[in-house]
């Protein structure tokens, strides 16, 4: 499972977004220079992914602005309870692509899914460990969660795996940490201090800074990336049935030029604008402004400025997952990423 699981998916109702598409498509296009005048359109393509905000952004600016139209494409998102059940979608042909976190890819491939990734959208996992505000000051490095509570949403999770694989970077003993499955109620377990540190996505992450949690280790910036990660790691993208790869190679082209489009476009837009590019119902609940600042504040560390596959990247999600459990020492993944359609 993903951190883009049904927990953390916030899925619109299929009529309210189709009317957001309508409505929003000729304002967000204007904001960016790239979208020009409509091209025809192809046959209808189902693109899945996981609801979960942050992973979409680029694939929603994209919807939003045309830019799929400009490429020849008429593309409809389709929302589903986390990435498990877009990749699950494809693998059963439910739809013609699956846009998931690199890990639920992994994963899927090594049991047998015939699949093919080629195109990524995001280069850095969507966590952060954190502490409980009350031990913002006990706890001030990883080795220092040895003795204590760990929040995360499930075993066997990307965000499990993740703390797990720092625990082992930073010469932590694992077998000295306990792992609470928190599910959804992680934010607020941790603002009560019920668990000593946390995997916290935004804007949980914010909310708990406001509240004088210590961040130990933002996989959200780049820098703390490098120190702990050794660098990027390969995030959300695109994957195809292994079958239709190469009948579909232009389209699959085409998708990617898009999305690129999409990637440079959302890094001119202001966070007023990147919301008003999200489906209403995804954003329901949300502080608007604040959650506007937070993805201009993280856009340019999450998202990549083209869909090009990193295979080193790529490397360091399998390491983490070997790390946790989650993948057999041994997988062979080469023939999961097809390079050809934006180069590698």
């Amino acid at each position: 499972m993903s951190c883009c699981d049904e927990t953390t998916a916030r899925v619109p109702d299929t009529d309210v977004s189709r009317r957001a598409m309508l409505k929003g498509a000729s304002a967000i296009a204007s904001l960016l220079p790239m979208a020009g005048p409509a091209r025809a359109q192809g046959k209808p393509i189902k693109l899945a992914y996981c609801s979960q905000i942050l992973c979409g952004v680029p694939y929603e600016v994209a919807r939003s602005a045309g830019l799929f139209k400009n490429h020849g494409l008429d593309v409809e998102l389709v929302y589903t309870r986390g990435g498990s059940a877009a990749m699950q979608a494809l693998v059963g042909g439910a739809v013609d692509y699956a846009a998931t976190a690199l890990d639920v890819a992994i994963q899927a491939f090594a049991r047998g899914a015939e699949i093919r990734r080629f195109a990524t959208t995001g280069r850095l996992p969507l966590f952060a460990l954190v502490t409980a505000p009350k031990n913002a000051r006990q706890v001030t490095s990883i080795k220092d969660l040895e003795g204590k509570t760990v929040g995360v949403s499930a075993l066997g999770n990307a965000d499990h795996a993740l703390a797990l694989y720092l625990l082992k970077e930073a010469n932590a003993d694992k077998n000295k940490v306990q792992f609470a499955t928190m599910g959804v109620n992680l934010l607020e377990a941790l603002r009560q201090g019920q668990i000593d540190a946390g995997l916290v996505q935004e804007p949980a992450l914010t909310l708990l800074q406001r509240a004088g949690a210590g961040v130990l280790v933002n996989a959200m910036d780049l820098a703390d990336a490098k120190k702990y990660l050794g660098g990027t790691y390969e995030f959300m993208g695109v994957a195809v049935r292994a079958k239709e790869s190469d009948p579909r190679k232009a389209e699959m082209t085409a998708i990617a030029a898009a999305l690129t489009d999409g990637l440079r476009g959302l890094r001119t837009m202001s966070g007023a604008q990147l919301v008003e590019a999200l489906p209403k119902a995804m954003t329901a609940g949300l502080d608007l402004k604040e959650f506007g600042d937070i993805l201009v504040r993280h856009r340019d560390a999450l998202y990549p400025e083209s869909v090009t596959i990193d295979l080193a990247s790529s490397k360091r999600v399998a390491e983490s997952l070997v790390v946790g459990g989650l993948l057999k020492p041994d997988a062979d993944l080469g023939a999961l990423y097809d390079t050809t359609i934006a180069g590698g």
